[in-house]
């Protein structure tokens, strides 16, 4: 049997009703089988796991669990927890979700090991459909993180601590591999679209296609990540949220 149809066969099993696919069980599982070789191309393997596409970037370690939950983070319970969603089955919404159209921004604690999450984006027109921008993770703390993320970070627009956008839309899981030395970086493209949401476009795959552009004006813009760290022997320690202070955005 193919590595693809074994690994098929392992999450189709691990799917249950509202909590979908556990995919950490599936690749935990899938080793103790000891499936054969991965099967990659380019250093990049696609794996087809019931019907969702996730694709992960192979070094040395494989493919990070992503948080597969949704939901809102209720900012009224006080700050988020980084270690609010551990492998055990425990969950939190993933990054994208953390901040809702038209809600307050989520009051995420700083990450215990260190790591931040900083947003750069240049100044731009309001009526541009998106804006690039560069988000840069920094090991802060005093250890070597090692892991994975997706490969772009979640971003959120918002004015006077009140959520206008978020990344959203169906997304293909793209793993990075994430090795840090106290003090190193790395950096993500990441992009926003100055547009204003609102509580219908929670409730569908994206948000509406014509939504309206914000006025210009002073903005501020933030980055979340999940991250699946892994310990030295190469198993799963957590799935972390990463954050970092909002930044400005002048739209003109």
């Amino acid at each position: 049997m193919s590595i693809e149809s074994e690994f098929k066969r392992l999450a189709e099993a691990e799917v249950s009703g509202e909590h979908g696919i556990d995919l950490a069980k599936v690749i935990r599982r899938s080793r103790r089988r000891h499936l054969g070789n991965q099967v990659a191309v380019g250093g990049v393997t696609t794996l087809a796991v019931a019907g969702i596409g996730v694709a992960g970037v192979f070094g040395v370690r494989g493919l990070g669990q992503q948080s597969m939950s949704a939901g809102p983070a209720a900012s009224s319970a006080g700050p988020m927890k980084a270690s609010d969603s551990p492998l055990d089955g425990q969950k939190r919404a993933p990054a994208e979700k953390i901040n809702l159209c038209g809600g307050e921004l989520a009051q995420i604690a700083p990450n215990p090991q260190g790591l931040s999450l900083t947003a750069d984006f240049p100044a731009a027109s309001a009526s541009d459909s998106s804006i690039q921008g560069i988000v840069t993770l920094t090991n802060s703390g005093s250890e070597r993180i090692v892991g994975t993320t997706a490969a772009i970070p979640a971003i959120t627009l918002s004015k006077g601590g009140v959520t206008l956008w978020h990344s959203n839309g169906p997304m293909i899981m793209m793993a990075v591999t994430v090795d840090l030395a106290p003090g190193a970086s790395m950096t993500y493209q990441a992009s926003v679209t100055p547009v204003a949401c609102g509580a219908e476009d929670e409730t569908g795959d994206g948000f509406r296609a014509d939504l309206p552009h914000v006025e210009p004006g002073e903005y501020q813009v933030s980055a979340a990540i999940d991250l699946t760290r892994e310990n030295a022997d190469g198993s799963f320690a957590s799935n972390d949220l990463v954050s970092g202070p909002v930044a400005p955005l002048k739209l003109g």
